[in-house]
């Protein structure tokens, strides 16, 4: 049968129109090429799919069998597909850059600096070991404050810097009407990022007093990046979230704020990470979630379309191969862009080794600048609307995000689930688990697990200044890696060499070089330097050869067939001539005389590393 063409133009009238079950019967075809037995069509559906955080499975295949419930319209309930009819199309997203600096002048400088070069507001660390309250006038001056927003990330002081703010407006004349920014109050995520309870009365007093009389002021944000930075999955950050915001509904209305008022006074700040679908179907989720919240408290039509903050995620930021970051977020803000996000924030690649130079700065505005101006993003309202695969992705987040937001005020609500240590333990669970993925390399880390440069020059920065902690810890998809190569990097340091591992390789070249290749990459992300032989080596020759390399610790490199001949005698050379540990890549039935262990696709690369750090004699940190 072939689809037929209604006026002789379509192109897809000269193709056969496919089914699932044939897509099924191909793939269990492909499937038995490959080694893996008789699969009926749906294993084999099952087989190729993915599994991701919180349960969810992305298929290899969508189809209109796969859609997921109505997502609305731009600009109306439930607001999955924008809180706004027109999107990013006219204006683009808000260029929302951070700033962590405690030298006014300093500061000031990189602000102008930002605003005359695409940035559209200003997130301002304030208060603690950054900017002292008291200079935020000197910080700010020559802002225009009825252009620019200002966003204000006080921590704990933020009553007196939503304060400070307030009284610049009137300061520098800027009539209430007009004034924008955003206050930064959130007791509970100060809460949850030093362990420290925080009363929630004077941020509601700030939410009165901005809602009576500075409608372009919003007081209170809900900030999702403590339970991210955490290792919190997409779901359990939006639980959170939705958790937090709520109690702050709460207050609000107690106070004598109406429902929509009241909601006008949040904004929502969520990660997004290189997991570029993972993310688009959070932002959706968020508003999608947030609206049934506004809906079940009675507010107005419209009144509950999310307003939403996007920051690419320190968790995904490496310090090794620190340039790979541009692309890491690249991928995340355009995520947040095609996701809906109001305003986004990219943070610059140097982040995590301190304080940004202007050249990362430079970046991090021109990622935003590329995307809205070159390449058009905003132009598109929705642009993933009608994808089966993002649709559905978006509800089965809802769900899972939903069931943890339930069990959290089953549980006393967030600032109990706090207390209690609910959201610490559940977040726990869900990094250890993301760990073992990491170790493992199932989730590779590009310059760090995966491909890593050991002649990589460092890149330094000055310190940034610190940021609150004492609560929930902060994690790093490169943690484990790190702490391996700054092992290495202090045996470097101290002899003015790295530990190295002899690749015993087996047989001519085309046997041997996707296993020493594979090694090589797998033993660098430790920080262990690969010496591979001149030649390959036998039983006669690898003593000899491991023991000019200098090496403490080898790996045999061949075929199957080749390790069957001759593994063991060229283990048992390399035991003989002083190898703390051999390794074989690969996996075989039994293993070979001489062989302490095998390396493998998927092995744990943490375990593997530490040991033969361990046996070379480096230190630990």
């Amino acid at each position: 049968m072939t689809a037929q063409p209604d006026d002789g133009l379509s192109l897809a009238g000269e193709f056969p129109v496919g089914d699932r079950q044939q897509w099924r019967s191909l793939a269990v075809g492909v499937l038995k090429k490959s080694g893996i037995g008789d699969l009926t069509g749906e294993e084999a559906e099952q087989r190729l799919a993915t599994r991701l955080e919180d349960s969810l499975v992305a298929l290899p295949l969508y189809t209109a069998e796969n859609d997921a419930a109505p997502a609305g319209f731009p600009g109306f309930a439930p607001f999955a597909r924008g809180g706004r009819a027109e999107g990013n199309a006219l204006a683009g997203w808000d260029v929302r850059q951070y700033h962590a600096e405690s030298r006014p002048a300093v500061l000031n400088e990189a602000l102008l600096t930002d605003l005359e070069l695409g940035v559209s507001s200003l997130w301002i660390a304030v208060g603690g070991a950054a900017l002292p309250i008291a200079e935020l006038p000197t910080a700010l001056d020559g802002v225009l404050l009825d252009l620019a927003p200002v966003v204000l990330d006080a921590g704990e002081d933020f009553a007196a810097a939503g304060d400070a703010l307030l009284a610049l407006f009137a300061e520098r004349g800027v009539a209430p009407e007009k004034a924008l920014g955003r206050l930064g109050a959130d007791p509970l995520g100060v809460r949850a990022a030093t362990g420290r309870a925080v009363e929630l009365a004077p941020a509601v007093a700030l939410a009165v007093r901005a809602a009576r009389k500075f409608p372009g002021v919003r007081a209170l944000v809900v900030d999702g990046l403590p339970y991210h930075e955490a290792g919190g999955s997409p779901a359990q950050e939006l639980g959170c979230a939705l958790a937090t915001g709520v109690a702050y509904l709460r207050q609000l209305t107690a106070v004598g704020l109406t429902v929509d008022e009241a909601l006008g006074q949040l904004e929502f700040r969520f990660a997004t990470d290189a997991d570029q679908f993972l993310s688009i179907a959070k932002f959706r989720a968020a508003r999608r979630l947030w609206a049934r919240v506004a809906q079940a408290s009675g507010a107005s039509r419209g009144a509950g379309a999310q307003a939403q903050h996007a920051v690419t995620s320190r968790v995904m930021m490496t310090r090794r191969d620190p340039w790979v970051n541009m692309l890491r977020t690249t991928v995340a803000s355009m995520a947040a862009g095609v996701g809906g996000a109001d305003a986004v924030t990219v943070l610059p690649f140097d982040e995590p080794l301190g304080a940004p130079d202007g050249f990362a700065r430079r970046i991090a505005r021109n990622t935003s600048t590329i995307l809205l101006e070159e390449s058009h993003l905003g132009r598109v309202i929705d642009p993933a609307g009608g994808s089966w695969y993002v649709e559905r992705l978006t509800e089965d987040l809802s769900e899972a995000a939903w069931a943890w937001f339930q069990e959290i005020e089953s549980s006393g609500g967030q600032a109990a689930a706090l207390g209690s240590g609910l959201v610490a333990d559940r977040l726990a669970a869900g990094w250890e688990r993301r760990s073992k993925a990491l170790a493992t390399r199932r989730e590779p880390v590009t310059g760090v697990s995966e491909f890593p440069n050991l002649a990589e020059e460092p890149v330094v920065r000055e310190p940034a200044p610190p940021r609150p902690g004492g609560g929930l810890p902060r994690v790093r998809r490169d943690e484990a890696y790190e702490a391996l190569r700054a092992r290495s990097d202090a045996r470097l340091a101290e002899t003015g060499e790295r530990p190295k591992v002899f690749l015993a390789t087996l047989g001519p070249v085309a046997a041997h070089t996707a296993r020493a290749t594979f090694a090589a990459n797998l033993f660098q992300a430790g920080g262990i330097e690969p010496v591979r032989p001149a030649a390959s080596v036998d039983g006669a020759t690898a003593g000899e050869a491991f023991r000019a390399s200098g090496a403490a610790v080898a790996c045999v490199c061949g075929t199957d067939a080749l390790y069957e001949e001759r593994a063991a005698e060229v283990a048992l050379a390399l035991r003989e001539a002083g190898a703390a540990r051999v390794y074989l890549a690969g996996r075989l039935p039994e293993t070979p005389e001489g062989v302490d262990e095998f390396v493998y696709l998927k092995c744990d690369a943490v375990s593997v590393l530490t040991t033969a750090l361990d046996v070379t004699g480096v230190a630990g940190r």
